[in-house]
C-alpha cells in the first residue's frame, strides 16, 4: 500500500475502521467535504499536526499514512518475539499426531497455574516477557488436553484468552483474531467458557474495525450467559464486561444513544458485584464500567466528558485494585482526552504517570507509541514527554 497517494490511505484506514466520511469528518472538527476532497486527491495533507490528528482518529501511526516504514528498531525487535507466537499458532501437533518430544505432559493442575501465572504477567504488562512464555505455553497446553480433555479444557481457552489479548495490545488484531477465534472454538459448549472467550473476541473485532459485529456478538453472548435475577459474581462479572465491550463497540460506531443505554446496563450489574474482584479475568465492577465511559466518550468525540469521567472513577477506591495494564491503558486514553481539548501538556502529565505506572503500555503498544509521538512534538510539555520520545527513537 506504500505506493498509494496519502488521501487514498486515508479512505482505506478509514473503511477499516468502519467510519463513515460524516463521523469521520465529526471527528476531526472537519466537514464531510473536506474528507472526500481529501481522499479524491483533490486537497492535500501538507500540515503535520492535520495528518497527526487523521492518524490519531484512524489509530494508526502517522508514518502508515506516508508510507514510510518508520519502525524504531525496538518495534522490529519486538516482530521477531511476535513471530515465536505466530510460529507456536501455526503448529498443528495434535491432529497430525506429533509426540511431544522432550517436553513432558503436564497434568491440568500444573498447567492451570501456570496459565494464571500468563495472565498474572499480562494484567503487570510485562508484554515482551509474555511474548517469550507463550510460544512454550501454547505447546505444554496442547498436549495437556490432548492427554485429558476435560481437565485441560479451560487451560486451553484461557491461554488462547491471554494470547489474544496481548496480541491486541500488541497491534495484531489478524494473529489476535486466529487465537480468539479457536478460544470460542473449545469453549463451545460450555456458556461460561463461551462468554469468557468472548470477551478477548470482542477486543479483536473491535481493533480490526469490525465494530458492528463486535456489538453484536457481545450482546449474544452476554444476554445467553445473563444470569437470573440474583446471579453470582462470576457470571454478573462476564455478562457485565460483554456489555462493556458492546458499547466500546457502538462507541467507535457513533452510536451514543446505545452506548450509554448499555454502559448503564453494565453499570447496573456492577453494582452488584462491586470493586476489587477479578472474575474469569474481568477486573468488573463499578469502577471498570466508570472508566469504560472515558473510552467510550474519546471515541464519541466528548472529550469534555471523558475528562470529567476520569476524574470522577480514578477517585473510586476500585481504582487502586485494577490491574496495572487496565489502569494505565486508561491513563492513555484520558491523555487522548485532553490532547482532544488541545491541552497537550496535561496530556503528557498523563501520559507520564501511565509510563510510571506500566512503562509497555507506552513504550511497546502501538497506540501508545503513536500518542507519544503526537505529544512530544507540542509545545510546553512536560521534559520528561519529551526525553522518553528522543530516547526512544520516537520521532
Amino acid at each position: 500500500m506504500s505506493e498509494l497517494p496519502v488521501g487514498r490511505r486515508v479512505a482505506y484506514w478509514r473503511a477499516r475502521r468502519r467510519l463513515s466520511q460524516q463521523v469521520f469528518a465529526d471527528r476531526l472538527g472537519k466537514s464531510k467535504s473536506w474528507v472526500d476532497k481529501v481522499e479524491r486527491g483533490v486537497r492535500a495533507l501538507d500540515r503535520v499536526s492535520t495528518l497527526q490528528d487523521v492518524a490519531a482518529v484512524l489509530r494508526i501511526d502517522t508514518a502508515v499514512l506516508l508510507g514510510c516504514d518508520a519502525r524504531p528498531v525496538e518495534v522490529t525487535t519486538r516482530a521477531e518475539e511476535l513471530e515465536g507466537v505466530r510460529s507456536a499458532l501455526s503448529r498443528y501437533e495434535i491432529p497430525l499426531g506429533r509426540p511431544p518430544g522432550a517436553r513432558p505432559v503436564l497434568p491440568a493442575d500444573r498447567m492451570a497455574r501456570q496459565v494464571a501465572h500468563a495472565w498474572t504477567t499480562f494484567q503487570y504488562a510485562r508484554y515482551r516477557h509474555l511474548l517469550g512464555l507463550l510460544p512454550g505455553l501454547l505447546t505444554d497446553v496442547h498436549h495437556c488436553h490432548a492427554a485429558d480433555s476435560a481437565g485441560g479444557r479451560v487451560p486451553l481457552v484461557q491461554v488462547y484468552r491471554v494470547t489474544a489479548a496481548v496480541l491486541v495490545k500488541l497491534g495484531e488484531p489478524d494473529l489476535a483474531w486466529l487465537a480468539a477465534d479457536r478460544a470460542m472454538t473449545v469453549a463451545t459448549g460450555d456458556r461460561t467458557l463461551v462468554a469468557a472467550a468472548a470477551v478477548q473476541l470482542g477486543q479483536v473485532l473491535r481493533a480490526a474495525g469490525r465494530v458492528r459485529v463486535a456489538k453484536s456478538a457481545m450482546l449474544a453472548a452476554a444476554y445467553r450467559v445473563a444470569p437470573p435475577e440474583h446471579g453470582d459474581g462470576p457470571h454478573l462479572s462476564l455478562c457485565g464486561t460483554l456489555l462493556v465491550q458492546a458499547a466500546l463497540a457502538a462507541a467507535s460506531d457513533g452510536d451514543d444513544s446505545t452506548t450509554a443505554d448499555l454502559l448503564d446496563e453494565a453499570a447496573a450489574l456492577a453494582a452488584q458485584v462491586g470493586d476489587g474482584l477479578d472474575h474469569h479475568r474481568t477486573g468488573f465492577g463499578p469502577t471498570a464500567v466508570a472508566l469504560a465511559r472515558t473510552t467510550a466518550a474519546v471515541d464519541l468525540g466528548d472529550a469534555g466528558q471523558a475528562i470529567a469521567w476520569h476524574d470522577s472513577g480514578i477517585r473510586r477506591d476500585g481504582w487502586r485494585w485494577l490491574p496495572t495494564e487496565h489502569r494505565a491503558a486508561h491513563l492513555i486514553d484520558t491523555a487522548r482526552a485532553h490532547l482532544h481539548t488541545n491541552d497537550p501538556h496535561a496530556a503528557g502529565r498523563i501520559l507520564a504517570e501511565a509510563d510510571r505506572t506500566a512503562p509497555a503500555e507506552v513504550r511497546h503498544r502501538p497506540a501508545g507509541r503513536d500518542l507519544l509521538a503526537r505529544i512530544a512534538h507540542e509545545p510546553d510539555v512536560p521534559a520528561t514527554i519529551t526525553h522518553l520520545a528522543t530516547r526512544l527513537g520516537i520521532g
